[in-house]
């Protein structure tokens, strides 16, 4: 078998056998097929699709490539939780420590953030010091321990989407259904967790622009879960907005904070959907029978301080600052505070989310490329979001950032991504609509 044929077939848009979607993806881990082929057949994957079975054998081919985590000694149910990305979206630092308060385990691998939309690593990293690096035995061990762990994908783990996805951001072959859910899915079966909660974002801000691409890749994560003996639920929600109103690193933390300290100024639509993805975990998991026994749980973790308490156990085991979250005035601020101000005056009709979390990664929260260093008191903070009022001269955002003439030139794009009218806007929830949770 040699690689050029493979990719031959795929050019002319044939099916590929398992065999050979096996052969091309081990090979490749392994150094023994070039980027500049595995490049090609990627761009082919784009144009010509893969069938739903090619699709199956590239997840399970990826898998493959390296080890799976054998959770068999952790105590409890384990459930892993994960977004297809956005902006402000900052659910899994709140979902996850609400899930452990009540003994759901959670051994969670999380990513960085790259262009628009922003990284759960990064935002951890944040509070001083905290360790994301984990060899397989100690996330294990912290799982153990407290019931939750919140690190980046070991080195051990799919590597073969470890090298393809660095291509496909390189190669601009990001944007394929069957290549996203491949990507996500390897990861997931490869955590080991038998159940997994799924938030697949919907809008302008969101890899999946309509609601009928979002159902797609939801249905095909659920399949490829379910191929390999896994439980999967999906939650389709809005991204067409910022989610919550900061979006940065230690910014969203401080969000984190207020939503778990049951702070009544949290923007609705981050807690309602924080709600419904941990009652999906606890659905999942067998400590709730309907989503709304889940939401209930849910909130009686945060009013009780418990999944407070559990976020700052988390990140002092990682070797964090839980000072930060106890006491976030003290964590390190901006240089430079800029208030964008309304020129007129209505309610917020629509704020653009990609044009938000560009402007966030402009001001140093963000990376344009993988190796950019963040800022991690940089970012954005909404003083107004879609259905609120804006009087003309009061301030609509304000920046964060370093740099004096950053904030200066990021703030027209700011305000432009402002739409306001006389009358406010239809409202509508953050959740389209759940799959696999009936």
């Amino acid at each position: 078998m040699r690689a050029i044929d493979i990719l031959r077939k795929k050019r002319i848009g044939q099916v590929h056998t398992q065999e050979e979607i096996r052969f091309l993806v081990l090979n490749y881990a392994q150094g023994c097929i070039p980027d500049y082929q595995m490049s090609a057949w990627l761009m082919a994957v784009v144009w010509h699709g893969l069938t739903e079975a090619e699709t199956f054998a590239l997840t399970a081919a990826m898998v493959a490539s390296g080890e799976t985590l054998d959770l068999s000694s952790i105590p409890g149910p384990c459930v892993d939780k994960h977004s297809t990305g956005g902006v402000g979206d900052k659910t899994t630092l709140a979902v996850v420590p609400i899930l452990a308060a009540t003994g759901v385990c959670l051994p969670k691998m999380s990513g960085r953030g790259l262009g628009h939309t922003g990284g759960t690593l990064d935002k951890l990293e944040s509070l001083g010091g905290t360790r994301t690096a984990f060899e397989t035995a100690e996330i294990l061990d912290q799982v153990r321990s407290i019931g939750a762990c919140l690190c980046a994908q070991t080195e051990h783990l799919v590597p073969a989407d470890r090298k393809m996805y660095a291509l496909r951001d390189a190669t601009a072959t990001v944007q394929s259904l069957p290549l996203i859910a491949a990507s996500i899915m390897s990861k997931k079966i490869a955590g080991g967790c038998p159940s997994i909660v799924l938030d697949v974002k919907v809008g302008g801000g969101a890899f999946m622009k309509t609601l009928p691409e979002a159902r797609a890749l939801a249905q095909l994560m659920i399949k490829i879960g379910e191929a390999h003996g896994r439980r999967v639920a999906a939650v389709l929600s809005d991204m067409d907005a910022p989610l919550g109103y900061n979006i940065g690193n230690l910014v969203e933390m401080r969000e984190v904070v207020m939503l778990l300290q049951n702070n009544p100024w949290v923007e609705p639509r981050l807690k309602e959907l924080v709600l419904l993805l941990c009652a999906a975990g606890f659905y999942l998991a067998g400590q709730a029978r309907t989503l709304a026994e889940g939401k209930i749980l849910a909130e009686e973790q945060i009013v009780s301080g418990a999944a407070f308490e559990k976020l700052c156990r988390i990140v002092q085991y990682q070797g964090g600052s839980s000072n930060y979250l106890q006491h976030p005035l003290q964590a390190p601020c901006a240089r430079v505070k800029w208030d964008i101000k309304a020129t007129c005056s209505g309610y917020v009709q629509h704020v653009d989310a990609e044009a938000i979390g560009l402007a966030a990664m402009r001001l140093g929260a963000g990376r344009a490329q993988q190796e950019d260093r963040i800022d991690p008191a940089a970012g954005i903070v909404l003083r107004q979001t879609v259905g609120q009022y804006a009087a003309e001269g009061t301030a609509v955002a304000t920046l964060y950032t370093a740099d004096e003439s950053i904030a200066r030139q990021t703030a027209p794009q700011v305000w432009e991504a402002f739409t306001l009218a006389a009358k406010p806007p239809v409202p509508k929830s953050v959740i389209y609509e759940t799959i696999g949770l009936t």
